[in-house]
């Protein structure tokens, strides 16, 4: 199974770019790290606490997207879907069928992270780098309407967001994988899809 990983900060533009390779190339499923988070009353407490919280490794349920990983993996198949409502810090699992799995996408802020934790050698990184203003328009959009956040809560929890991206990540490279991709504005995506897909 072909994996590839898609990281970046918030609103740099990897469920576009997830859902650009899966609209092109059948039997593909995307791993999206916005739908592991954690849940329950300790989410609820330290969200409220804790700035960045969302963007921090303390608030990623690695585990649970292990599970799912591994699963799809093994058997080139997924029986579910999640997805994390903000607002209530719960996960919804959707009873969903997807066969034939031929290559499996992980997205989001954590997917250099989690690619980190695995032995497997044998794959694609993209990081996405988008100059920060245009970012920010993306991220203000999305969570005016899906995430219950006034203009002035999404620009500050952008802002933090984006700076613990790049704090982390300062030193943390993916030393031991060779198809590494930074791609930018002027990149030319279907050169990439080329190499990703022939």
């Amino acid at each position: 199974m072909k994996l590839i990983f898609i990281s970046g900060p918030s609103g740099s533009g990897k469920t576009t770019l997830s859902n650009k390779f899966i609209k092109k190339n059948k039997n593909g499923f995307v791993l999206s790290t916005d739908n592991y988070y954690k849940t329950g009353l300790i989410s609820i407490i330290l969200s409220k606490f804790i700035e960045g919280f969302f963007d921090r490794s303390i608030s990623f349920n690695c585990k649970l997207l292990k599970k799912d990983f591994d699963f799809i993996y093994k058997h080139g198949l997924s029986l579910n879907d999640r997805y994390y409502n903000f607002e209530k810090k719960s996960i919804k699992k959707t009873l969903k069928k997807t066969n034939n799995i031929s290559f499996l996408i992980v997205e989001g802020i954590f997917a250099k992270e989690f690619a980190n934790t695995l032995n497997i050698q044998n794959y694609y990184f993209l990081e996405i780098k988008n100059k920060k203003n245009e970012c920010m328009k993306r991220v203000l959009k999305r969570d005016l309407k899906e995430r219950g956040k006034n203009k002035k809560q999404a620009e500050n929890d952008f802002l933090k967001s984006w700076d613990i991206y790049y704090e982390k990540f300062k030193a943390n490279s993916i030393n031991k994988n060779k198809n590494k991709f930074i791609i930018r504005k002027k990149s030319d995506v279907d050169d990439i899809m080329k190499i990703l897909f022939n």
